[in-house]
């Protein structure tokens, strides 16, 4: 059995990015493929977890799917939070649920999102907010995160400073997220937040950022996305911020990253299981030794 678990999975529900099916199509035409739940079956792993964007709309047939694939449910959701100080920009947060306490916090965070955060079309969650509804959640900060933005600009100071601010809201239940799917700036992240991890305590877990099932399934993903953005896929100009590797990894490719265990504690259905997930032991870069002290320019030097 995998000791790895996905933590970042987006689903058809997320309508902008992700075409990863929770239940077979119903009707004929409805397409072909598997599911989330069977494909996680196949793979051998115990748990998997969905976090769509700013909805929970596919929990109850993912959850209903993977008690009958035997797999553990993780429900969370992508959150973007409305910008601490001016110009520094919006951030994603991953939450998930730990117990009720999370589950109920999560929804009524969603709620505020879109009922009394709407910015330009876009829920988003107040620092208040988060601070009051926090209990019986684990925050994942990864590369869409302030914390990213100022290791990525060299800014030690700062990025500590976001990193407490977040640690004071989720104490001990706070983690840096990083996964490494060939995208601009994914090892840079990797090396400054083990280094990051390694000055503060936070806890460094990995993730695949899964945006569809198989690696066959990232064109008609690139679709969709193209769909969401209003644009044609021969479109030069159009962003490109997926790669081909966010799919459903088997736990054999996703051990080629070199992970350690990390546990996380969650309540299915009233009972308490321990779930390990895998992070890097020191996120060096590849091929980098990890005894090797890089140059005075890393974020990561400054903290050793």
């Amino acid at each position: 059995m995998s000791a790895f678990v996905h933590l970042r999975v987006h689903t058809e529900f997320s309508l902008t990015d992700g075409v990863v099916r929770v239940e077979p199509p119903k009707r004929k035409g409805g397409g072909v493929g598997g599911t989330l739940t069977s494909r996680a079956a196949e793979l051998g792993y115990p748990a998997v977890a969905i976090t769509d964007r700013n909805n929970l709309f596919a929990m109850v047939k993912f959850y209903k799917a993977a008690e009958n694939a035997g797999i553990k449910p993780v429900v969370g959701v992508d959150l973007w939070l409305e910008e601490r100080l001016p110009q520094e920009g919006i951030e994603r947060l991953t939450l998930l649920v730990q117990n009720d306490a999370g589950y109920a916090n999560l929804a009524r965070l969603i709620s505020l999102g879109y009922t009394e955060g709407q910015a330009s079309g876009q829920p988003l969650i107040r620092w208040d907010w988060l601070a009051a509804h926090a209990e019986g959640l684990i925050a994942l900060s990864g590369r869409d995160g302030s914390i990213f933005r100022a290791a990525q600009a060299d800014q030690v100071d700062a990025a500590l400073a976001h990193l407490q601010a977040l640690g004071a809201i989720f104490p001990q239940r706070l983690y840096l997220e990083i996964a490494r799917c060939d995208r601009p700036g994914d090892e840079e992240w990797v090396a400054a937040a083990c280094a990051l991890s390694r000055h503060s305590g936070v806890p460094v877990v990995a993730s695949n950022d899964v945006r569809f099932l198989d690696a066959g399934d990232f064109e008609s993903h690139e679709a969709r996305v193209c769909i969401a953005q209003g644009r044609v896929l021969a479109d030069e100009r159009r962003p490109r911020d997926y790669s081909p590797e966010q799919y459903l990894k088997s736990p054999a490719q996703m051990a080629e990253l070199g992970l350690v265990r990390v546990s996380l504690s969650v309540t299915v259905d009233g009972r308490s299981h321990t779930i390990e997930v895998r992070g890097l032991a020191r996120g060096q870069p590849r091929g980098e030794s990890p005894h090797r002290r890089p140059g005075s320019t890393s974020p990561r030097s400054a903290l050793r």
